[in-house]
């Protein structure tokens, strides 16, 4: 591919993710004599046109396009941050993607969006992200939910419906979804697909049908556990409105977080596949081991392995040394943690064990490390055998690998 500054007016042609995953964002920067992508940390720019700026709000305001000409103020864009949105959105396979503060600023403009065209309500599939959860359950923004099995959302939509939401592979339980079969019983009401376990590296949501893509910026996309963002890959009718919204609310992607984001996609195939490797083995094994009652791990990998075991969870999580006790996730360090304590503790009871996820289920995020001393530290961390455990998978060797099929 020719990268001279000529060559910048048409859009690449199509290429593999990998190179895309380093190009993308990038095309520019050899015609501008640069070889790493400038940081810029302004937060207001001068203009000595104030006549020409204010039309340029107008604008703005009325269709939410991006600016055309300089920036104005860090709330309508940064340079930085909109270079990753365009690299996002061309590994996602979409027209546009609009970054925000974190994953959940990013969910909440989506859905003050929608509350903007008067449609309140929401139908959605446990589990979610705890926090997502929350956030539809409380209704602090005036939504209503209604949560649905995979084969009940079209008899669940209403005139006042505006989105239905899912997650796949589910956080923390690794449910599968048939996203094509559930964007066909959305029929016209935008599917939104948390894409953040999968990445773009193992699916790509818009091609079964998803209107809108999610993305927890902070975990996979950034790579190494040191930046919070959000991003959401849409048609650029629906990035007008985002962007309107974030310039109303201020839940704004910082330039250093998008510079840092925008390098972590240079790595991300590589990561997730020698991530998906390494957790593949280890779920492997976990399924062996007759410490473990249940394990599970997506039929399209990942780095994600979920495991109950017969024991506590708590000595688990307190006896590793190698890996990290934490929450998040998608880090090049493994990270393990008890969803039920930690990241959907905010999740009614009742309604986490009903979405699968067990008081004694434990998530575990595999990094990048070797996978002998991983297993080293899990096999030390699960204790003694106790007499009396099995588990229904030893001998097979293979973990439970259930879809939800809508």
């Amino acid at each position: 591919m020719d990268f001279r500054l000529d060559a910048m007016d048409a859009a690449p042609a199509p290429r593999a993710l990998a190179t895309e995953a380093v190009h993308a964002g990038r095309e520019d920067l050899a015609g501008l004599g640069l070889h790493a992508p400038p940081l810029d940390l302004s937060t207001t720019y001068p203009s000595y046109d104030s006549r020409g700026e204010a039309a340029r709000i107008d604008a703005f305001a009325a269709e939410g396009a991006e600016l055309d000409g300089p920036p104005v103020y860090g709330r309508l864009g940064n340079p930085t941050v909109a270079r990753f949105e365009r690299a996002l959105a061309r590994l996602e396979g979409a027209e546009a993607a609009v970054a925000f503060a974190s994953g959940m600023a990013a969910l909440t403009a989506v859905l003050l969006a929608r509350l903007g065209d008067g449609l309140r309500h929401v139908v959605a599939v446990r589990p979610l992200y705890g926090c997502s959860d929350h956030l539809l359950t409380a209704g602090a923004l005036g939504s209503e939910v209604t949560w649905v099995d995979p084969a009940g959302v079209a008899d669940a939509i209403r005139p006042e419906t505006g989105l239905v939401m899912v997650e796949s592979p589910a956080n923390p339980t690794l449910a599968e979804l048939d996203l094509r079969a559930l964007a066909h019983s959305c029929g016209s009401v935008p599917l939104l697909a948390d894409n953040t376990f999968a990445t773009p590296v193992l699916q790509r949501p818009l091609e079964s049908g998803a209107r809108l893509v999610l993305h927890s910026a902070t975990k996979y996309l950034g790579g190494h556990g040191d930046v919070l963002g959000g991003v959401i890959a849409c048609d650029e009718e629906f990035a007008r409105k985002l962007r309107q919204v974030r310039f109303a609310t201020g839940g704004v992607l910082h330039p250093l977080a998008g510079y840092l984001l925008l390098r972590g996609l240079s790595t991300l195939p590589v990561r997730v596949k020698e991530a998906s490797r390494t957790a593949a083995e280890l779920a492997r094994r976990l399924a062996e081991d007759p410490r473990v009652s249940r394990v599970h791990y997506p039929r399209i990998g990942g780095g994600m392995v979920a495991f109950e075991v017969h024991g506590m969870p708590h000595e688990v999580i307190s006896a590793v040394r190698l890996v990290t006790p934490a929450v998040s996730l998608g880090s090049v360090d493994t990270l393990i943690q008890h969803p039920a304590s930690i990241s959907h503790r905010i999740v009614d009871e009742g309604d986490r064990k009903s979405a699968g996820v067990s008081d004694k289920l434990l998530r575990l995020s595999v990094g990048l490390e070797d996978v002998e001393d991983l297993w080293s530290d899990l096999d030390r961390a699960l204790g003694p055998v106790r007499e009396g455990t099995s588990n229904r998978s030893a001998g097979r060797g293979e973990p439970v690998r259930e879809a939800a099929q809508a």
